[in-house]
């Protein structure tokens, strides 16, 4: 199946333009993440992971992130481009969330800047914004993309998309 590619508008971008391999770039947009009434992340120096038919995967530098509710989990899953991952369980309270976090230790050369940030998957947060706009969580329980009003797809995740 060949997906029907959505004509961005002026200000906005198609996944369908975004490269593979994926491109790292370095983003000042302000990124907060809320889990549980708390804010458990919120940046301005984050970086975002860009990948045909994927929405954006932002990716949090350590400091700017509570890391007291970060609990390192042993699961591990390796993406041919980055390399090896790590995920984390949110823990605050009694409320946890399993595996709803990962980063890269060692990310390959071409992701180096990537090294020890920490992304969330939107789904299983009570929100996260961009520039002030909630994000709505890219399709499907694997993705880690977040859509803005600037985006536009298909987006990978939705129904009919395994084939992509």
């Amino acid at each position: 199946m060949h997906p029907l590619r959505i004509a961005p508008a002026p200000g906005q971008e198609s996944v369908w333009d975004y490269p593979r391999p994926p491109r790292l770039e370095a983003t000042h947009r302000h990124l907060q993440v809320i889990c549980n009434g708390i804010s458990l992340a919120e940046t301005c120096r984050g970086q975002r992971v860009l990948e045909t038919s994927h929405p954006p995967v932002y990716y949090f530098p350590p400091e700017d992130i509570h890391q007291q509710y970060l609990v390192a989990m042993p699961q591990r899953s390796f993406c041919e481009w980055k390399g090896l991952a790590t995920y984390y369980t949110i823990v605050i309270g009694e409320h946890r969330v399993v595996n709803a976090a990962w980063c890269y230790p060692q990310p390959t050369p071409p992701f180096a800047a990537l090294r020890n940030h920490i992304a969330f998957y939107p789904q299983e947060m009570q929100a996260c914004w961009v520039d002030g706009e909630l994000v709505q969580p890219q399709p499907g329980n694997f993705y880690g993309g977040w859509i803005t009003m600037d985006i536009v797809g298909p987006f990978k995740g939705e129904p009919g998309t395994g084939g992509w």
